[in-house]
């Protein structure tokens, strides 16, 4: 009988919540000759084979968010299979986060990813060129975040495995939702964890980020009256509404704050759309915006966007005597995150995406570590060609047990 905790309105289950049958031995289809010899070149660590195993599994189930309960489902067996203590929260349904340990949840260390994708869904591949010796795995999720996962998960058996670091030490969490928002993050908090360090996975070229640009993302809603294209006079554009709202924020984004570590503050027009057909006037337009803030707070830069798009539709408002454009605020946003980057012979980055790290409260009642590494490049997170290198993987697995090291020994 399933064992269930209520925190708040989210469920946690502590035994296997959807499989109970025996993991089956991972990946059993053949792979390229070459690649073959690779993983057990007698150079390659002792786990490669089973790391590449493990990514791959976790790469070739589409996960785009909203859609996690698959690779979840199979994070879970997998997970039990390992010998963890496997516990799922739900955040919504058919969705939920995957935290795992060994008998004690409240570790000195949790290190953290997230399983959800971005649209949209590329298969799994690998190239091997034998002339220089790499192994490039490409497919929607290899780099973003699929390969911290995996990496996250191998470095902390092998510690493990090693008797190097004791199992109440180390927990993992494996979220959702972190590329539409945060939602699963935001659930995760109820779960009151209190690490010393947090170690969360995100693609950094294999080099701690020193911190990330904040975020403010909103949607505007343009309201137009529909009429007839050969009489537009009788009604009002929703697209022309939305038009000179964008013209007028992408100007005032020229003057929002900028900082000398995190360069200007960026707004991207992600989503545009509008009206039914060519032939009649647009009642409805909307766009969703994300703004990456370089300095400041977001309370700031939402005066100034704000200001800008009221003035830029003041003459329709008068006209229709109400309101043209809805301008809803996805959340308060937050500003420029700065992470811990005291490791020695790791080099550092800033990025200028946004990650979970605002996302986690802290619960321990006195400052926490937070590092911020991962294997890959964002330059190719998110595009068409998503990929890196198996070196890449393998060598992310090192460096995740050299920050837990480190960690344990403050």
């Amino acid at each position: 009988m399933r064992s269930q905790v209520l925190l708040v309105a989210l469920a946690i289950t502590t035994s296997a919540p959807y499989s109970t049958a025996a993991v089956e031995p991972l990946l059993q289809r053949p792979l390229q000759a070459s690649l073959t010899d690779k993983l057990k070149s007698a150079e390659a660590p002792t786990y490669t084979n089973e790391l590449f195993k493990l990514h791959r599994n976790l790469v070739e189930i589409e996960s785009i968010s909203g859609n996690e309960y698959n690779v979840g489902n199979w994070l879970v067996s997998h997970l039990q299979h390992e010998g963890y203590t496997v516990e799922t929260q739900e955040v919504s349904k058919d969705r939920f986060n995957v935290l795992a340990h060994f008998g004690n949840r409240h570790t000195k260390i949790l290190l953290t990813s997230h399983i959800d994708t971005v649209p949209p869904f590329y298969p799994y591949g690998t190239h091997h060129n034998a002339s220089s010796n790499t192994t490039t795995i490409f497919g929607r999720g290899s780099v973003d975040d699929k390969a911290s996962v995996a990496a996250q998960i191998t470095a902390v058996n092998n510690l493990v495995s090693s008797d190097r670091v004791p199992k109440s030490a180390l927990s993992l969490l494996f979220v959702v939702g972190e590329e539409t928002g945060g939602d699963g993050m935001r659930a995760a908090n109820e779960l009151h964890l209190v690490p010393d360090t947090v170690i969360f996975g995100e693609p950094t070229e294999g080099k701690l980020a020193d911190g990330h640009k904040g975020n403010l993302g909103f949607t505007l809603h343009a309201k137009g009256k529909a009429a007839h294209s050969g009489y537009p006079w009788l009604g009002r554009s929703a697209n022309e509404v939305l038009v000179k709202a964008l013209a007028a924020l992408m100007q005032v984004a020229e003057h929002l704050p900028s900082s000398e570590k995190y360069g200007s503050t960026t707004v991207n027009l992600g989503r545009i759309e509008g009206g039914v057909a060519a032939n009649v006037v647009a009642e409805t337009a909307s766009a969703k915006i994300a703004v990456r803030l370089a300095a400041g707070t977001p309370a700031e830069s939402r005066v100034k966007i704000t200001d800008a798009l009221r003035a830029a539709v003041a003459e329709y408002e008068q006209d229709a005597g109400e309101e043209v454009l809805e301008i809803e605020w996805s959340s308060e946003g937050y500003g420029p995150v700065g992470i811990d980057a005291d490791v020695t012979g790791f080099e550092t980055i800033t990025v200028n995406y946004g990650t979970d790290i605002p996302n986690f409260k802290n619960f321990a009642g006195k400052k926490q570590k937070r590092y911020l590494y991962g294997p890959g490049s964002i330059l190719v997170a998110h595009s068409d060609h998503e990929a890196l290198v198996l070196e890449e993987l393998v060598q992310a697995v090192e460096d995740y047990e050299r920050l837990v090291l480190h960690s344990l020994a403050k």
